[in-house]
C-alpha cells in the first residue's frame, strides 16, 4: 500500500500552544513522524480559555468565538509545517485535530474540545477529522485517555510489559502488556498545579526546569492531605482535568505562612508520587517506563520520579529511546487517529476508556 501523509494537531491541558506533527502512514500502519511545528498561545488566549473552565457570563458566545480563534491558530501551525517541509495541502491526506479541552465531564456524558473543524478545513485546504472523544462517550466510555491504542501500535513489546507516561497538564499512563490489550488512565495532576502555583505567586507561566521547586522542601502534612484526594482511590478506567485539580481547589488546602518554594516542591512531589503509585497498582511487573510530554523538561520532576520508580525496579526513559521525540508523541497520535478514520478502523482504546465496544472515532469535514 502506498504511504500517505497526515498531520496531527494537539493543544493540551497545559494550554501553552499548538503542536503539529507530520506523520507517514501506510493504511493504518505507522511508518514515521517526519516533522514538527509549534505556535504558542498568547497570554490573553490562555486566560480566556482558562475562564471557560467554570460557568460564566455569555460563555456559549465566548466559546464559539474562541473556537474560531483556535482554528485560525491551528491553520497557521499547519501552514508553518507545510512551508518548512515544502509541501502543499493536496499532499496531505487529512488533519487530525484534538482541539482544546475546556470541560471534561464524562460522568455527565460529555467532554468539550474547542475547535471549529469546518473552519480549519476551509483555512488549511485539507480534509479535517476531529471531535474524537464523543463517539467513545456515546459507547459508555470516558472519552479519555485516547492515546493507549496509539502507544500500543508504536511501542508494544512481545517480551515485556511497558508503561508509557505522558506528563502534560494532567498525567496519564498507558500500560502495554505483551499478551493482552493496552489499557490506561489519568493518574492525576501533571504540570497543572505546579504551573498554576507558579503563575499565582511569581506571575510566570511555569517553573523552568523545576528550578524554583528545587529551592524548596517537601511539606509532609500538605503532601499527605493532597494525596488523600478521592480521585486516587477510584478504580480505572478513569479520567480527570482542571475540574478536580485547579488552583481554586488547591488554595483552601494551604495553611497560612507557607513558603511558596516549599509549596511548589510539594506539588512537584505530589505529581511524582501519584504517578509512581498508579504504576505500582496498574503495572507492578513493568521494568521500563517511557516518558513524553512537557513534564519531561522539568529536571527536578524527572529526578524525583526516577528515584521513586527505581525503588520499585522500574527504569525511566524518554520515548526518544523508542524513536519518537517526547514532544511529538501526543500530536502524532491524532495524525494516527485521522488515518484510522480515513481507513475505517476503530481507534478507541475501549479497555482504557471503559467504552462498551471498539469505535471509529471522529467526524470528518471536507476542505
Amino acid at each position: 500500500m502506498d504511504s500517505q501523509l497526515f498531520i496531527g494537531i494537539m493543544s493540551g491541558t497545559s494550554m501553552d500552544g499548538a503542536d503539529a506533527v507530520l506523520v507517514r502512514m501506510a493504511g493504518s500502519r505507522w511508518q514515521a513522524a517526519e516533522a514538527h511545528a509549534f505556535l504558542p498561545y498568547s497570554g490573553r488566549l490562555k486566560s480566556d480559555l482558562l475562564a471557560l473552565q467554570n460557568t460564566g457570563h455569555n460563555e456559549l458566545h465566548r466559546s464559539m468565538v474562541l473556537a474560531q480563534e483556535l482554528s485560525r491558530l491551528y491553520a497557521d501551525t499547519v501552514g508553518r509545517l507545510l512551508e518548512e517541509q515544502n509541501l502543499k495541502p493536496e499532499q496531505i491526506a487529512a488533519i487530525g485535530c484534538h482541539g482544546q479541552t475546556v470541560r471534561h465531564a464524562p460522568e455527565a456524558g460529555y467532554s468539550i474540545q474547542l475547535a471549529n473543524l469546518p473552519l480549519l478545513a476551509e483555512l488549511s485546504g485539507i480534509f479535517t477529522v476531529g471531535d474524537f472523544r464523543s463517539r467513545d462517550l456515546a459507547a459508555g466510555g470516558q472519552g479519555a485517555p485516547l492515546v493507549p491504542a496509539f502507544h500500543h501500535a508504536l511501542f508494544h513489546s512481545a517480551g515485556e510489559t511497558r508503561v508509557v507516561l505522558n506528563i502534560g497538564g494532567i498525567s496519564n499512563i498507558s500500560v502495554l502488556p505483551p499478551q493482552s490489550p493496552a489499557f490506561g488512565f489519568d493518574t492525576g495532576p501533571g504540570n497543572m498545579l505546579m504551573d498554576a502555583w507558579t503563575q499565582h505567586v511569581w506571575q510566570q507561566p511555569y517553573d523552568k526546569n523545576g528550578e524554583k521547586a528545587a529551592q524548596g522542601k517537601v511539606l509532609p502534612e500538605l503532601l499527605d492531605r493532597l494525596l488523600a484526594h478521592p480521585y486516587f482511590a477510584l478504580p480505572h478506567p478513569k479520567s480527570t482535568g482542571r475540574e478536580l485539580f485547579s488552583i481554586e481547589w488547591l488554595l483552601p488546602q494551604l495553611s497560612d505562612g507557607l513558603d511558596p518554594y516549599d509549596v511548589l516542591r510539594t506539588l512537584l512531589e505530589y505529581t511524582a508520587q501519584s504517578i509512581a503509585d498508579a504504576v505500582a497498582v496498574a503495572a507492578p511487573e513493568a521494568r521500563n517506563l517511557y516518558v513524553c510530554g512537557g513534564g519531561i523538561r522539568n529536571a527536578a520532576l524527572m529526578e524525583s520520579l526516577t528515584a521513586r520508580l527505581a525503588a520499585r525496579q522500574t527504569a525511566v526513559h524518554s520515548t526518544s529511546a523508542l524513536n519518537l521525540d517526547p514532544q511529538w508523541v501526543e500530536a502524532a497520535a491524532f495524525g494516527w487517529l485521522a488515518a484510522c478514520w480515513v481507513n475505517g478502523i476503530a481507534g478507541n482504546p475501549h479497555h482504557a476508556t471503559g467504552a462498551g465496544k471498539p469505535c471509529i472515532l471522529g467526524a470528518g469535514y471536507y476542505a
